[in-house]
C-alpha cells in the first residue's frame, strides 16, 4: 500500500523494550535502523509525492529496505531467546 509505515515499532510492537534497549546499546543494529528508517522515509516520499523514479531504482530502495528489516528481526529475535 502506497505511504504506508513499515517502522520496526509498528511492524514488530511486541520488541517494543528490545528494540530500544539494542538501539541504545548495539551499534550495528542501531546503523542498521537508522538505515532502514531513512530507506523507509525515502519510498513513502516518492510514493506520496508521485516523484518521478525508475522502477528498477523503486525496486533497489524496497529490496535493500527488505533486507534490511529481515536483518533487524534476526538480531532481535536471536536476542530475545
Amino acid at each position: 500500500m502506497l505511504g504506508e509505515s513499515h517502522d520496526l515499532l509498528h511492524d514488530f510492537p511486541e520488541y517494543a523494550d528490545h528494540i530500544a534497549e539494542m538501539r541504545e546499546h548495539n551499534g550495528e543494529f542501531r546503523a542498521s535502523m537508522e538505515e532502514y528508517n531513512w530507506l523507509d522515509a525515502q519510498v513513502r516520499n516518492l510514493e506520496e509525492h508521485d516523484q518521478p523514479v525508475s522502477d528498477t531504482h523503486m525496486e533497489e530502495l524496497k529490496r535493500r529496505r527488505v533486507y534490511l528489516k529481515d536483518r533487524l528481526y534476526q538480531m532481535l529475535s536471536s536476542q530475545q531467546q
